[in-house]
């Protein structure tokens, strides 16, 4: 691990003025990847600014809906009474990922912002865009099972691997930040994360020296009919293969409104609108699904290892809904 200056911050303002005023130095919070990354040399930033003690860990009802605090531990932020009673898909998203001893560590902002678990981007001896940009893609033409089918480029293939934005995405969340001047901004979740494009080295739309400082929640009418699905080669401490984050809004067996935002296929979570287009005034049934998770589908362009996610993904949408209808019961 590379050297590096350690700092305690006393508050928000001080955090982002120290942050962004150098360009190598991080926020570090509950470091669950960061310092995994800072091991093995594929992050090397020369400053740590501590932000753990600052006042960000609050989870509390606003008008309109609930705020969650960037600082407030992923288990935490699980099983709080606001979020299991009125946001039942977060709670199974956030418990679905790492595990427990991870998600006591782990921060919402955190989770936000995890990079990549592309096998060249971990590995320093092979080339990796987002890593060393302008070196090459390892995984376009290697070994790329685990990467992308939807929104890659030439560029880059990786996939974004967090569970809990799944959610975030489908509740049409809003993440609040503090900006270098000391203002606060809301950004639409939807538009935080970025597709690799000619710069996969940029994650997110985060200005650097921005700093998370919470999640915000409008109410919904998703709760009663909500389940995350988590496809992966083992049964825990694993990364989706496909996963699919569902929340739908019914009367009388006819889907009022629907959300369908699937994880482990892009650089950020995909969330399609004509999925929606094609359940919405629909009867909740197994060939509405069953179209609705073809049409999600259609537009897939698999690589050389990942065509088995067409219909993984497929199948995962029909049995997501399934589950949502029957009130979030496996």
């Amino acid at each position: 691990m590379k050297s590096f200056k350690y700092t305690r911050a006393g508050d928000a303002a001080s955090a982002v003025q120290t942050v962004s005023a150098n360009k190598d130095a991080k926020f570090l919070a509950g470091g669950t990847n960061l310092i995994d990354l800072m091991k093995e040399y594929v992050m090397r930033p020369d400053e740590l600014v501590d932000i753990t003690r600052l006042n960000l860990a609050q989870i509390t009802s606003i008008s309109g809906g609930i705020s969650i605090g960037a600082l407030a531990k992923n288990t935490d932020t699980a099983n709080h009474p606001l979020v299991r009673q009125n946001y039942p898909l977060l709670s199974q998203a956030i418990l679905a990922g790492a595990s427990a001893q991870l998600r006591n560590m782990a921060t919402n902002g955190g989770n936000l912002m995890q990079r990549t678990r592309c096998q060249y981007f971990y590995d320093v001896t092979m080339p990796c865009n987002k890593r060393e940009p302008g070196t090459g893609c390892g995984a376009l033409e290697g070994l790329n099972r685990i990467h992308a089918i939807f929104g890659y480029s030439e560029k880059c293939v990786a996939t974004y691997p967090g569970d809990m934005a799944n959610a975030l995405y489908a509740l049409d969340a809003q993440v609040k930040i503090r900006s270098v001047n000391g203002q606060e901004r809301l950004i639409p979740v939807r538009n935080f994360h970025r597709l690799p494009e000619n710069n996969p080295e940029k994650d997110n739309n985060l200005q650097h020296g921005e700093l998370i400082v919470a999640i915000e929640l409008p109410k919904n009418n998703f709760a009663d009919k909500s389940y995350y699905l988590k496809v992966r080669d083992r049964a825990s401490y694993a990364f989706a293969l496909v996963s699919v984050a569902v929340a739908l809004e019914v009367k009388n067996n006819q889907i009022k409104q629907s959300r369908v935002v699937l994880g482990s296929v892009a650089h950020k979570p995909w969330l399609s609108t004509e999925t929606e287009y094609a359940l919405n005034g629909k009867p909740a049934n197994i060939e509405i699904f069953q179209k609705a998770a073809e049409i999600a589908l259609k537009d897939a362009k698999p690589l050389a290892h990942n065509a088995y996610k067409v219909e993984l993904g497929k199948r995962a949408i029909v049995l997501a809904l399934q589950r949502a209808m029957n009130g979030g019961v496996a």
